[in-house]
């Protein structure tokens, strides 16, 4: 497909509207960091989402970032197992709840019981931090899925 039949990068066709997904990223990283998550977490619920959600660049970006942050390959590989896995501790399990929650949006009954008891574990300073962190890294998969944008050979 020639340059010009493809769609344009949602990113670069409304500028205003991606700094302000990166601000509020950003914001939420920060709130993140103050809720006392560890790096490694957040990244591996970056990845989680964007394995659900099938994006490409983004499973490329933060799989990098997590190994960067502390991830094993070992963790990375069994991620998508994470809750038949010993691999994972009780925090991350509860973020990788909110992760998956936030991504499928299962019904009411089985979401409300998932975020209920993450929120349990995390508190509500770290468990809003974490849903925002979701939401943020779900909207950034849309905008690359979207864009189509290319994951960059190494």
């Amino acid at each position: 497909m020639a340059d010009t039949d493809r769609l344009p990068y949602l990113d670069r066709s409304l500028p205003e509207a991606w700094k302000a997904l990166n601000a509020l990223a950003l914001k939420v990283s920060a709130a993140a960091e103050a809720a006392g998550l560890e790096r490694e977490t957040v990244e591996l619920m970056n990845v989680r989402i964007s394995q659900l959600n099938g994006c490409s660049f983004c499973l490329d970006l933060h799989t990098r970032q997590a190994t960067e942050a502390g991830a094993t390959l070992q963790k990375l590989a069994q991620l998508p197992a994470w809750r038949d896995s010993t691999l994972f501790d009780s925090v991350e399990c509860a973020v990788l709840d909110v992760a998956e929650a936030t991504t499928t949006l299962p019904d009411p009954h089985v979401r409300g019981e998932a975020l209920t008891a993450a929120r349990s574990l995390l508190g509500d300073e770290t468990f809003a931090a974490v849903e925002w962190a979701a939401v943020t890294m779900n909207a950034f998969n849309r905008v690359s899925i979207l864009s189509e944008h290319p994951v960059r050979i190494t």
